[in-house]
């Protein structure tokens, strides 16, 4: 671990544990750089990496405030589960329940600019939390990944690093589009909640640097376990309002 990433463990820890409550302020750069004997550059990189998974922020010349202790995943960067998982101190796992080759939907032939009845490969995977269910994951892959896709452990932590080590797949953009929907039978039975109970939904679809489609994916969490942080100003808005679908 990166002594930067040593450091931002170090304040997450304490920010969860309440030592800096919401709207409190963290101590300065100098102040951490001595604290933690480390150059101001890195103490920089902590702090970074603490505001893009939304638990401080500032304004320009102003210390950083806390915003938050809960789980919190940043859409300023596009990271996996798993990533995002370790930089916020969790063991993240999975376990594929599912995978089968099948002809695609036409909606899933748009979001993968495909042609409709074109092989995609369906994969149905369970995400945990330092062991707890948190995500059920139904994603469509194209049918040029598919091959290295079959060939993955089906246990294997992070799906976006073992792609990029085995084929050197780099996952390069991603639209995100979140609603909130009912538990269904299957939901329910594999996050322990009950029928019914609200679930956040995102469905996602996730390019290459050239914009070939990857995959697109229906991803339900289980209430409570995550929080999605978005930050906009009137210079830069990563969030757009669409009417349900």
């Amino acid at each position: 671990m990166a002594r930067y990433e040593q450091i931002a463990s170090d304040l997450r820890d304490a920010i969860v544990r309440g030592d800096y409550r919401i709207g409190a302020q963290l101590p300065s750069e100098a102040e951490l750089a001595l604290r933690y004997s480390a150059a101001r550059g890195t103490v920089r990189q902590a702090v970074a990496l603490l505001a893009a998974e939304g638990l401080v922020g500032s304004r320009q010349g102003a210390r950083r405030i806390v915003l938050g202790s809960e789980r919190s995943q940043s859409f300023a960067e596009l990271h996996s589960f798993a990533q995002w998982a370790r930089s916020m101190g969790y063991r993240a796992s999975g376990t594929v329940l599912s995978s089968q080759r099948r002809p695609c939907s036409p909606s899933e032939a748009v979001r993968l600019s495909l042609e409709p009845g074109d092989e995609v490969l369906d994969v149905l995977r369970l995400r945990r939390l330092d062991g707890e269910p948190v995500l059920v994951e139904r994603t469509v892959y194209a049918g040029w990944i598919a091959p290295a896709v079959e060939r993955l452990d089906p246990h294997c932590e992070s799906v976006t690093q073992e792609l990029y080590e085995s084929v050197g797949l780099v996952f390069a953009y991603g639209e995100h589009l979140i609603d909130a929907v009912a538990a269904g039978s299957e939901d329910a039975r594999l996050l322990g909640v009950r029928r019914g109970s609200p679930l956040l939904r995102q469905r996602r679809v996730t390019t290459t640097q050239e914009g070939r489609p990857v995959e697109c994916s229906d991803d339900r969490y289980r209430a409570g376990s995550v929080t999605f942080s978005i930050r906009n100003s009137t210079a830069a808005n990563p969030l757009v309002r669409r009417a349900g679908d």
